[in-house]
C-alpha cells in the first residue's frame, strides 16, 4: 500500500546514501519540501537540520513529512546522528551561515555538521539565496571564494525579481548526486552522442532523420548523477536538455558531429555511447540560397556518409563502445541478429537494438541489449536501459 509519505523512485544515484539537508533562514526555505522529496526519489535517506530562522519560514512538521526522517532543530545530546553522512546540502544558505561556517563558529547543529563535513572531506554543496545588493557585495564574493577554497561547492541560482534565487530543486539534487558519487571508484570519462543529424539541401531545406534526443539526455543525466565525467555531442533535439550537464557540444551536421567526436577522442576516453541518429546518406553539395520552387519536382543526389562508429573505433581502440540500432517492420529475432552483426563488424561492446513500432508500448520490451558474446537481454523500460548502459561503462573494456 502506498503511504502519503512515499515517493516514486526515478533513479538510483543516491541509493544507500545518507544525506544531511541543512536549511537556514530566508524565504527560499519554503522549497525544502520539494528538495527533500527529490532527494528521496533518487534513493537518499534524508536527515534534516533546521536553524531557528528557518523554522520561522517552514515548520519542522512539514519537513518531517517530506523527508520521512529525523529533523533536528536544536542541540540534542552528543549529536551522534550527524555521523556517517555521505553528503551535505545546505539550501538555502544565508550569508550569515556562509560567514559563520568559514570562521568555524558553532551557533547551532547545522554549523557543527558543516564543520564536520569540512574536516572529513564530505561533499558539501552550499546554495545561497539573497537579494542582489547582498549577493553583489564584494564581501559576499570573498566569503564564497574562501569557502570554495576550503572544499565546499557553491551553487548560485538564477537572478529574478531582485534576488539570486536557489536553482530548481531537480538541478540542485543532480549536482549533489554528482558530487557525492564523484568520489567512488570506477569513475569514467564518457562521451555521449545524441539527437538527429542534418544535411542541408539549400539554405532553407535539409534532410534530417528522426530523434528527439530524449534517450541520449537520459543516458547522459544518469551517468553524470553517478559521478562520471560526461561530455555530450548533441545534434538537433526537441527534448529538453538537462541544464546541469557540464559540457554539451552542438553539432547538427553529421560531418560536424564526427569532427567534434574526433576532437573529444584526443583527450582519451573510457567509454562512448553512440545514441545519436546519424544520417547514412548526405547531400554532397548544398545549393547556395534557396532552390526555386516548381511543379517539375526536385531531384536530390545522396552519397554515403562515413560510419562514425568505424572511424571512432580507431580513435579509441580500448574504450567501451555502446551503439544503438533502430529498425522497423522486422521480427524480434532478426532485430537481435542484425544487432549482433553490428557488434562483430564494428567491434562494439554492446548494441541497444529496438524497433520503431515497439516504442511507447507497455506490452513489449523497450529494447534489447546485445553484447559481444551474442547474448541478448530485454530492457523493458528506459530505466532498465540507462542502468544497463551504466553497468557496462563502469565494468570497463
Amino acid at each position: 500500500m502506498t503511504r502519503d509519505l512515499d515517493v516514486v523512485p526515478v533513479g538510483h544515484s543516491l541509493d544507500g546514501r545518507r544525506i544531511l539537508l541543512g536549511v537556514s533562514g530566508g524565504i527560499a526555505a519554503v522549497d525544502t519540501v520539494r528538495v527533500a522529496r527529490e532527494l528521496r526519489r533518487h534513493g537518499a535517506e534524508v536527515l534534516t537540520v533546521m536553524t531557528r530562522a528557518a523554522q520561522r519560514v517552514i515548520t519542522p512538521l512539514a519537513v518531517r513529512w517530506a523527508t520521512d526522517g529525523t529533523v533536528i532543530t536544536d542541540w540534542e545530546g552528543d549529536m551522534a546522528q550527524l555521523e556517517g553522512v555521505d553528503g551535505v546540502l545546505v539550501a538555502p544558505a544565508t550569508r550569515n551561515t556562509i560567514a559563520a561556517h568559514l570562521h568555524g563558529l558553532q551557533h547551532g547543529p547545522l554549523l557543527m555538521a558543516m564543520s564536520a563535513a569540512r574536516a572529513r572531506g564530505t561533499p558539501l554543496l552550499v546554495v545561497p539565496s539573497m537579494h542582489h545588493d547582498l549577493a553583489d557585495d564584494p564581501v559576499t564574493e570573498d566569503l564564497v571564494e574562501a569557502v570554495q577554497a576550503q572544499g565546499a561547492t557553491v551553487l548560485w541560482g538564477p537572478s529574478d525579481e531582485g534576488r539570486r534565487k536557489t536553482p530548481d530543486h531537480v538541478a540542485m539534487v543532480a549536482r549533489l548526486c554528482h558530487l557525492v558519487n564523484a568520489q567512488k571508484p570506477h569513475r569514467r570519462s564518457v562521451a555521449v552522442t545524441l539527437g538527429a543529424t542534418v544535411s542541408p539541401i539549400d539554405d532553407i531545406r535539409s534532410v534530417v532523420n528522426t530523434s528527439t534526443g530524449k534517450t541520449g539526455w537520459a543516458i547522459a543525466d544518469d551517468l553524470y548523477r553517478h559521478g562520471h565525467d560526461v561530455t555530450c555531442i548533441s545534434g538537433r533535439t526537441s527534448a529538453p536538455q538537462p541544464s546541469w550537464l557540464p559540457l554539451v557540444l552542438p553539432a547538427q551536421g553529421a560531418p560536424e558531429m564526427l569532427e567534434e567526436c574526433l576532437a573529444v577522442a584526443k583527450d582519451g576516453l573510457d567509454a562512448w555511447v553512440h545514441a545519436a541518429a546519424v544520417l547514412d546518406y548526405l547531400v554532397p553539395n548544398a545549393a547556395e540560397g534557396k532552390l526555386a520552387s516548381g511543379s517539375e519536382g526536385l531531384r536530390i543526389d545522396l552519397v554515403p556518409g562515413p560510419k562514425h562508429i568505424d572511424v571512432l573505433r580507431e580513435a579509441c581502440p580500448n574504450a567501451v563502445r555502446i551503439g544503438f540500432k533502430l529498425e522497423s517492420g522486422i521480427p524480434q529475432r532478426e532485430l537481435v541478429q542484425r544487432a549482433h552483426a553490428q557488434v562483430k563488424r564494428a567491434g562494439m561492446t554492446a548494441v541497444i537494438a529496438n524497433r520503431l513500432e515497439d516504442l511507447g508500448r507497455e506490452d513489449r520490451a523497450r529494447a534489447y541489449l546485445v553484447d559481444a558474446s551474442g547474448s541478448d537481454f530485454a530492457l523493458h523500460t528506459e530505466r532498465d536501459m540507462v542502468d544497463a548502459i551504466r553497468h557496462l561503462v563502469e565494468r570497463g573494456a
